[in-house]
């Protein structure tokens, strides 16, 4: 059984940094590829930033680019996101989600690719 754990949310004031967590858990946990997504208040959920299975590779949405980092220790089991520079737009609720892959997939950008998820944590930033 797959789990999937997030933390590191909290209150943080415009222009500050957070760091969240995600530790993948589970048979062959090494072996998966991770993507970031977010859903604020009255809005969709949406992609934030992915990682391959390789750690080598990586995407982001335009909203964090140059703001956030995505990555993974070298077990490839726990995963990062390294959020600086937070404007109040970033205020939502984050899920980590993993999906098994073979070593050569492209970064996975969207929801349904990924099939298992977090419960989210919260990130508030106050203006």
């Amino acid at each position: 059984q797959v789990q999937v754990v997030e933390s590191g949310g909290g209150l943080v004031q415009a222009g500050g940094s957070l760091r969240l967590s995600c530790l993948v858990s589970g048979p062959a946990a090494s072996r998966y590829s991770v993507g970031w997504f977010r859903q604020g208040p009255g809005k969709e959920r949406e992609f934030v930033a992915a990682i391959s299975r390789s750690g080598g590779r990586t995407e982001y949405a335009d909203s964090v680019k140059g703001r956030f980092t995505i990555s993974r220790d070298k077990d490839r089991t726990i995963n990062y996101l390294q959020m600086n520079s937070l404007k109040s737009d970033d205020t939502a609720v984050y899920y980590c989600a993993a999906v098994s892959t073979i070593l050569t997939a492209p970064v996975r950008t969207t929801a349904n690719d990924y099939r298992f998820w977090g419960q989210g944590t919260q990130v508030t930033v106050s203006a």
